[in-house]
């Protein structure tokens, strides 16, 4: 991580942040329980008070975990706060796990979103993209632009540094929580996603979470489990790797290794950033 970015630069990005909030009169914040989605929801809260909705995407994708940090940033912030129910479990195209999955998950949560704001009469939806995020493999990405969703944070120049200085000076539980990208990143593309399955991967991490290991991944290889956490933490897995087997063992897997080379974020997705566009947007339902 490099150094904490200088108080005079986050001060300007700040105000850049503030003056596009208050342009906008109105945001709907997709929020996730994640660092950047949590900061963007404090500042929005800040300069629109009520005119300022948090709403989370209720999934079987979204480990429950997950959604009860949620429920505790935006109580604690006093920001209202509702659980959408998103339908990308109707979507084939989602459910056959190609390169495309976050592209189709994501249209899924602003077609449902888009409603509610108006029905809320909130005129913008914002989510939490920050300018670091450019240089990875999102099609999420290209989904809020087609539904002309703002991404204050990467607007005002934010970088993942930024928003963690920022968070942490505010007190956010979050500012230092790992990325926790939803639990159908850990099946290979290709590899159907299941409710079994995700039931699986969340109960395994849990497992491994409650063995002090604050960023984990089990990814599901059909049988097999293999455990990434970061190269420094192998030693501890390794300890306690005979109590990992049998844990995962009962929850279904009938191999569990451990990735030799250490926890790789985006492992599935690498090489896939020049990748060919989803079809067209439409609802297959």
């Amino acid at each position: 991580m490099r150094a904490r970015p200088a108080i005079a630069a986050l001060a300007d990005r700040q105000a850049r942040l503030d003056g596009i909030l208050r342009d906008l009169g109105g945001v709907v914040v997709a929020f996730s329980g994640g660092v950047d989605s949590a900061y963007l929801l404090a500042a929005a809260h800040d300069v629109l008070g009520a005119r300022c909705v948090a709403a989370t995407a209720v999934s079987p994708s979204l480990a429950e975990d997950e959604l009860a940090i949620a429920d505790r940033i935006a109580a604690g912030l006093g920001v209202r706060h509702e659980h959408v129910r998103t339908r990308e479990f109707e979507d084939p195209r989602y459910l056959q796990n190609d390169a495309h999955r976050c592209y189709f998950c994501k249209r899924a949560l602003f077609e449902a979103l888009g409603p509610l704001a108006r029905e809320w009469g909130i005129p913008y939806l914002v989510y939490g993209a920050n300018v670091d995020d450019r240089g990875d493999y999102r099609p999420g990405m290209r989904a809020a632009t087609e539904f002309a969703v703002r991404a204050p944070l990467l607007e005002a120049g934010f970088g993942k540094a930024d928003v963690r200085a920022l968070a942490r000076a505010r007190g956010l539980e979050v500012w230092d929580k790992p990325a926790a990208p939803c639990l159908a990143s850990r099946l290979p593309y290709g590899t159907p996603v299941t409710v079994t399955a995700l039931a699986q991967i969340e109960a395994s991490e849990r497992v491994l979470r409650g063995l002090g290991f604050r960023d984990v991944r089990v990814r599901h290889h059909g049988r097999e489990a293999r455990v990434e956490v970061p190269a420094a933490e192998i030693p501890h897995l390794q300890a306690v790797f005979e109590q990992v087997r049998v844990a995962l063992g009962d929850l279904g897997f009938a191999t569990v290794r451990i990735a030799s080379d250490g926890l790789r974020s985006g492992r599935f997705s690498a090489g896939l950033a020049a990748a060919a566009p989803p079809p067209a947007g439409g609802s297959s339902r």
